[in-house]
């Protein structure tokens, strides 16, 4: 992998990556043209004295780009008469700082990441070879965002579809380095102190072989990987896929799972793509990386896996967090994850 960083019109920074066999043949240097301002946001983080977690203050985010026509993407190429986030001409993988981050001013930093400048396309039309260089991105975001002042915890993920609230239409997901660890995690680690003083084991382990011996709820079982739709599933259609060594985050994942990722994750997304039919447009999701917060006693026991969820609960129909799952946070699944498995193995690519 070959990595060139730059710096945009307002200070930016941006960030290519390249595959090693076109590397090579790649030069970037192309210069942001733009008559861009200096980056100028800023975001509060208020605590919840009720709840006790943190929430973000970002208003300058009203002003962010929305549903622009694809001949205004900001995440396209530039070319000669229309420029865009990405000065040159053609990419592979892209991540930028975010032009309206939801941490900002020294509380963290939001980035964007462009899997491919093919703006009609989806991740599940990558390559595999495509999909490695997109999780050795994330693996490197993770490597140096973990290393700025105040980021606990990395969080790599992408919304995908106007339904999940995406207001790019373009290929892209974003990553977030909090300064605070996030309410879900906190609660995964209070549960896993639990599990290990009940039971003397650990709780990632326990769950993953429970599911495997269970079996009901596999949706595909490879040599590194293994995608379940977990017993008490919150979504509709929700799928967790745990690597079978248990690892904290992306960076301890050794080089056999990291090969054997792409042709797990797209076949996965694929599957999530003709769950209601062929003649249903693209299923929106949710698709995100959960890893060990920086510097908890627990880090050690805590296990990396991906978490990918739709709120499409049957064919043109949402699941809307109304008020049990709104106002309370407790959810109310309509299909039960058994059946939910079942029919992710029935779509399985031949």
């Amino acid at each position: 992998m070959k990595k060139t960083t730059t710096r945009l019109a307002d200070g930016r920074e941006l960030i290519y990556y390249d595959a090693e066999d076109t590397a090579d043949a790649v030069v970037r240097d192309a210069v942001d043209r733009r008559p861009l301002e200096p980056v100028a946001t800023h975001s509060e983080l208020r605590h919840d004295r009720l709840l006790g977690d943190t929430v973000a203050i970002a208003s300058h985010r009203q002003g962010r780009t929305y549903h622009p026509p694809a001949d205004e993407c900001p995440l396209c190429p530039s070319r000669e008469g229309r420029l865009s986030e990405i000065p040159d001409t053609d990419y592979e993988v892209v991540v930028f700082e975010n032009r309206f981050p939801s941490l900002a001013g020294g509380a963290g930093r939001c980035e964007v990441v462009c899997f491919t400048s093919d703006h009609d396309a989806s991740f599940a039309d990558l390559t595999e070879a495509r999909a490695r260089l997109v999780l050795d991105a994330w693996i490197d975001r993770t490597r140096e965002l973990s290393q700025l002042p105040g980021v606990v915890q990395v969080f790599p993920f992408e919304n995908r579809g106007r339904e999940i609230g995406v207001t790019l239409g373009h290929p892209h997901g974003q990553i977030y380095g909090y300064p605070f660890v996030t309410p879900r995690t906190a609660l995964m680690l209070r549960t896993l102190a639990e599990h290990r003083e009940r039971t003397g084991r650990n709780l990632f382990d326990d769950v993953l072989a429970d599911e495997t011996a269970d079996g009901r709820r596999i949706v595909l079982a490879a040599d590194h990987w293994t995608a379940f739709v977990p017993h008490a599933a919150h979504w509709p259609y929700e799928v967790h896929l745990f690597p079978r060594r248990r690892v904290p985050d992306l960076l301890a994942l050794d080089e056999d799972a990291r090969a054997e990722f792409p042709r797990v994750y797209l076949e996965l997304l694929r599957r999530f793509d003709r769950i209601f039919g062929p003649d249903q447009p693209p299923t929106p999701y949710i698709s995100g990386w959960h890893q060990a917060p920086f510097g908890e006693p627990s880090r050690r026991d805590f296990g990396l896996h991906l978490e990918l969820f739709t709120i499409r609960r049957t064919s043109g129909k949402l699941k809307y967090l109304a008020g049990s799952e709104s106002g309370m946070g407790a959810f109310i699944n309509d299909v039960p994850p058994e059946a939910a498995a079942l029919r992710l193995r029935e779509v399985a690519s031949q």
